[in-house]
C-alpha cells in the first residue's frame, strides 16, 4: 500500500494513529516481528476487542496489514505510511530545535499571515 507525503488524509491517519500512546506501543512491538492479535492484546491491560480497535486504527493509517492464517489473525508493519510522514517532517529540520520564532515566521509567511513586526 502506497501513501504519498503530499497526501493530506493520509498523513492526518497517521498521525492521528501515532497520538495514541497504546498504538505506539503496539508498533514497538511489531518491529521484532509479525504476531498474532491476541499476542498483541496480551501485555495491555483493555479487552481484546479494544485492542482491535486500535489494530484498525492502524490499518487505516497504512501503518500495520492484517493476513487471516487459519483462525488466527495476524498483524504485520507497513514501514511505508510512517516513512511518508518522516520525510513530511523532516522538510521542518532546517529549523533550529528552539527557535519558534523562526518557525513561526516562516509559516506566517506561506500562509500570507502579517506578523507583529509587519
Amino acid at each position: 500500500m502506497s501513501h504519498p507525503v503530499n497526501d493530506a488524509k493520509t498523513l492526518d491517519a497517521v498521525f492521528m494513529a501515532l497520538a495514541d500512546p497504546t498504538r505506539r506501543a503496539i508498533l514497538s512491538m511489531l518491529l521484532e516481528d509479525d504476531m498474532a492479535v491476541t499476542d498483541v492484546a496480551d501485555p495491555f491491560p483493555i479487552s481484546l476487542a479494544a485492542i482491535s480497535k486500535h489494530l484498525s486504527i492502524l490499518a487505516e493509517a497504512g501503518l500495520i496489514s492484517q493476513e487471516k492464517r487459519g483462525r488466527v489473525k495476524w498483524c504485520k508493519l507497513e514501514p511505508d505510511a510512517m516513512r511518508a510522514a518522516s520525510v513530511w517532517m523532516q522538510a521542518f529540520g532546517q529549523f533550529e530545535p528552539l527557535n519558534l520564532d523562526a518557525f513561526e515566521r516562516f509559516l506566517a509567511s506561506e500562509l500570507g499571515i502579517p506578523t507583529d513586526g509587519d
